[in-house]
Parts: structure tokens; C-alpha cells; sequence
């Protein structure tokens, strides 16, 4: 199948859920990622001495190294401005989201749940446009099939973690993937590419907390106990499905 990961920052993939990502590589699935932003306007640039687009282009070309990395089919990056979606006319966002899903018309469509995760504005309002295109050309031309959205469990989402993580509820669980080691040995390598962005990365910790499991939500669909891939139970092709 053909999955389209979209996401508003570079490294939002290694911070997420590029584990699966590499898994569904392994296992023969067409994996493209659409970054919004280059990431440039992150505090970041003050610690290499770089102007907001100096440090776009530094992050740009390290994840052009994520991308062999994670084995990505495909990799587009636009230069929307960092940290400021939620200023942008909705609108305009939403056709650049939009042309990517039709150029590629993939069967599942995977971004951030409604809480983004870590609740930063950029997040917040990729998850609404992403929904309401999905939305649109679901009607329109019958794709996506699924709308799949990266979260962690509340349990992940621990006071010792920075920046004040949301984890899902058990019930809003809709897939958990389950990941081998050889996954998780991929993300850190990617995460190991962005060295502009090391500070933060040991910051977080965010390496100690990858596990092999990888928790989603669906967008109007429900399913218990949780399926184990985003594939399953869609066929291949473009048909529309339910979202029941």
C-alpha cells in the first residue's frame, strides 16, 4: 500500500513514529513523508549562529540524509513558515496538502492526533488541516481510505518527560504496532542525523523512551481490541472506506 506521512516540522518523524515507518518499508509499503516547514525558525538557530533561513536549509539537508536512512519512497519539504501555521489562512495550507495527496493518492494518510502530541500550535493546526482535506476528497475522489493518527498512550506521557505530552486514552486506541529492534536501531540513526538538533534530542531523552510500540488513532473509525498494522482491513487500491 502507499502511505503518506505528513507532519509540520523536519525530525517530527524520528521524534514519532519513524519506526514504523522503517517497518513498513521492510515489509514492501510505499512510505512518503510531506514536511511542512523546514523547521528553521526553532531556537536552535541561535546556538549554531544562523539566520531562520540558514538553519531551514541545515535542517533540509539533514533530512535528506533521513531519508536514506528510514529507506523513504519519497520526501517532499515546503518552506511554510515555522511556528507560524496557525497565522496562515487555513486555506492556503489545506491546497498544498491537497496537490501532495493527489499527486501521490495514497490509500492511508498519517499526521498527529487532535492533541498533537505535545500540544505546540504548528501540530495542532497540521491535524486540522490534514483532517479536513481527508475529509473533502474522501467525498471527492474516494481517498483516503484511512485516516490514521500518531499519538502515545497516557502512560508514555509521564511528568518526567518534557514539554507536557497528551497521551491517548485506552478506549481512543484504535492500532498499536508493534515494532523489532532493528526499527528502533533505524529512528535513532535518523534522529542521529539531525546533529543541529542534538541539544534537544538529549534534552528530551527521546531515545530512551522509543519502544516497540507505536500507538494510532483512526479518524471515524473504532475498533477493539485494537488492530496491529494500519493496513489491515483495507484493500488495496483506492476504494473509499467506511469510517464507520
Amino acid at each position: 500500500m502507499k502511505i503518506l506521512y505528513i507532519f509540520p516540522h523536519p525530525d517530527d518523524e524520528s521524534f514519532g513514529p519513524g519506526h514504523v515507518m522503517a517497518l513498513q518499508r521492510r515489509q514492501g509499503h510505499e512510505v512518503h513523508l510531506l514536511t511542512l516547514t523546514r523547521g528553521g525558525a526553532t531556537k536552535q538557530r541561535f546556538r549554531h549562529k544562523l539566520s531562520v533561513e540558514e538553519m531551514g536549509e541545515l535542517r533540509y539537508r539533514e533530512m535528506l540524509e533521513v531519508r536514506q536512512v528510514l529507506g523513504l519512497s519519497g520526501m517532499k519539504v515546503l518552506d511554510l513558515p515555522d511556528g507560524g501555521l496557525a497565522e496562515m489562512d487555513p486555506r492556503a495550507i489545506e491546497e498544498v496538502v491537497r496537490q501532495e495527496i493527489l499527486r501521490l493518492r495514497p490509500q492511508i494518510i498519517v499526521s498527529y492526533n487532535v492533541f498533537g502530541v505535545s500540544g505546540f500550535p504548528d501540530h495542532l493546526v497540521t491535524h486540522a488541516v490534514v483532517k479536513r482535506v481527508c475529509c473533502e476528497l474522501r467525498e471527492r475522489e474516494g481517498l483516503p481510505q484511512r485516516f490514521a493518527m500518531y499519538s502515545i498512550s497516557e502512560d508514555e506521557a509521564s511528568p518526567e518527560r518534557a514539554y507536557g505530552l497528551r497521551g491517548s486514552k485506552p478506549e481512543a486506541i484504535d492500532c498499536v504496532v508493534e515494532v523489532d529492534e532493528q526499527d528502533i536501531e533505524r529512528v535513532k540513526r535518523a534522529l542521529d542525523c539531525y546533529r543541529s538538533f542534538q541539544a534537544v534530542i538529549e534534552k528530551t531523552e527521546i531515545k530512551k523512551w522509543i519502544g516497540r510500540r507505536v500507538i494510532f488513532e483512526f479518524f471515524q473509525e473504532r475498533f477493539e481490541p485494537p488492530l496491529g498494522d494500519l493496513c489491515e482491513r483495507l484493500e488495496p487500491g483506492n476504494a473509499i472506506n467506511t469510517f464507520r
